[in-house]
């Protein structure tokens, strides 16, 4: 399947094209508009790892070093690798911005057709500082949105550690 780069936008053209309809449909990435399947920098890559994908830039094949890089550049790798981790343990993964956090997370199993997402991801890194009342924040969110929020702490060496983080009244 064949996917063109534009800016941060990987698009596929879905007209006659069955795999591109079950990305969205079944796998649900992306977003459709009109005949085009809009993925995100972060899908659009990790398909490409996975095989699924080509992606070209002005009619030249890009390498999957390449694509890091660029996501690298834009800041975005912290993200990519949580999205990879989550995808590959079989979430559906989307935005999450409209709840100021990088994720919504649906269970196994469920997809946005089904109902609600259960969690928000907040990516937060090892060596960074952290205000507790931004992690309050986050919360709080979370907790007044109806979800759970998922701290996803990035170390050093780009290991992953998932905390559950509840918003409780005493």
């Amino acid at each position: 399947m064949r996917g063109e780069l534009f800016d941060e936008i990987v698009s596929i053209n879905i007209k006659d094209n069955q795999k591109a309809i079950a990305l969205n449909q079944k796998s649900h990435f992306g977003k459709l508009e009109g005949d085009i399947l809009e993925l995100s920098l972060i899908e659009g890559c990790y398909l490409l790892e996975k095989s699924r994908l080509k992606i070209y830039f002005n009619d030249e094949k890009i390498a999957y070093e390449f694509l890091i890089s660029l996501i690298r550049d834009k800041g975005l790798y912290g993200k990519y690798i949580v999205f990879r981790d989550l995808k590959d343990r079989g979430y559906i993964i989307k935005a999450g911005f409209k709840y100021g956090s990088e994720f919504r997370l649906y269970e196994r199993g469920k997809s946005p057709g089904d109902g609600h997402s259960h969690y928000l991801v907040k990516i937060i890194y090892e060596f960074e500082d952290l205000k507790t009342s931004n992690l309050s924040s986050y919360a709080r969110v979370a907790h007044g949105v109806k979800k759970s929020l998922i701290l996803a702490v990035i170390d050093e060496d780009k290991d992953i550690t998932y905390y559950t983080l509840k918003w409780m009244k005493p």
